[in-house]
């Protein structure tokens, strides 16, 4: 073997070694599970920085309704893809993978681990796994479908899948509107079900993950979820919603604590009835995330948010 040959490996061989003992050690779970608190405590003992994995808290309008940290605790350790971007923006599950593969190779020059932090599936799997390449959706097509469901709901989602992707609808998540909207689209962008583009192939990354996740009892994650709920509602999430409306057929806009308000402004509901929307699809949400999580086996999974014992395992994973 020539000397540049054996400089080369013997230089591969390093790097490797060197970015094995870099460690993304993830939080996730469902909503109102108290993965914020507990990424703050695991960033300040490991002092690093958070990345936060919430499809909605990077939308610099939206405060309120997706729960955004609290003041004191983004002020406690360094915070990104928080209030990032503006909902007039298209932020995708591509688009945050690649962002934040460029943030880590910073904050990797730092410390020897990143928290990643939230409740996004897909961002989460983008990031640590990378995806498939879907053709591109035209605008028209996403504002037709999203308009569409404004104004006709789920079941029309799911009729309109069933006749367009029969494959989506045997085998995709009925019951989650973003993904139906996700697949219509590109059915009718593309001819193709999104299934189609899925290869299953996972991405190789230059840094090591531990998974970890919040896994509370329902009666208390139901309670949590019912009590940041009110406090949404006291906190003015109706002004925040108000204040919307000229955007609200953003894709941004698409989600849990946004539709209900639009509702009751529309005057299809009353604000009980909307708060009470709110807090039942809040928690389907929360069991279609662990849905989601639940087929990860990788996930170690506690029924609090236990710093200390996240803390002990990390350190038994990097060895030290």
């Amino acid at each position: 073997m020539w000397d540049w040959e054996k400089t080369a490996q013997e230089k591969k061989k390093s790097e490797l070694k060197k970015s094995a003992k870099k460690t993304i050690i993830l939080v996730t779970g469902p909503t109102a599970s108290g993965k914020t608190s507990l990424a703050v405590t695991l960033a300040r003992y490991f002092n690093t920085e958070i990345i936060s994995a919430d499809s909605r808290q990077c939308y610099r309008e939206m405060s309120i309704g997706v729960a955004r940290p609290a003041d004191v605790e983004l002020a406690a350790v360094p915070h990104h893809f928080i209030a990032s971007h503006s909902v007039q923006e298209e932020v995708t599950a591509a688009s945050f993978a690649k962002m934040v593969l460029q943030l880590t190779n910073e904050l990797f020059k730092k410390s020897d681990y990143v928290i990643l932090a939230g409740g996004t599936g897909l961002y989460i799997k983008a990031f640590l796994e990378g995806l498939d390449i879907i053709p591109e959706v035209p605008a028209a097509i996403r504002q037709q479908v999203v308009q569409g469901y404004d104004q006709n709901g789920l079941i029309w989602l799911q009729e309109e899948i069933k006749k367009t992707d029969p494959l989506f609808y045997e085998k995709g998540e009925m019951q989650n509107p973003r993904r139906i909207m996700r697949a219509l689209e590109v059915i009718l962008a593309t001819g193709q079900s999104i299934l189609h583009y899925r290869s299953g192939e996972k991405a190789q990354r230059a840094f090591s993950v531990l998974k970890t996740g919040i896994n509370l009892p329902k009666e208390i994650l139901h309670r949590n979820i019912h009590t940041r709920t009110d406090q949404m509602m006291e906190a003015g999430l109706v002004n925040e919603v108000r204040a919307l409306m000229p955007y609200r057929q953003l894709n941004a806009l698409q989600t849990v604590g946004y539709t209900e308000i639009f509702a009751f402004l529309d005057g299809k509901i009353s604000l009980a009835e909307a708060v009470e929307q709110i807090k039942i699809h809040t928690r389907q949400y929360a069991k279609r995330q662990m849905t989601w999580f639940r087929k990860d086996p990788e996930i170690h999974w506690y029924a609090e948010p236990d710093a200390s014992a996240i803390i002990r395992l990390a350190e038994e994973f990097a060895g030290k």
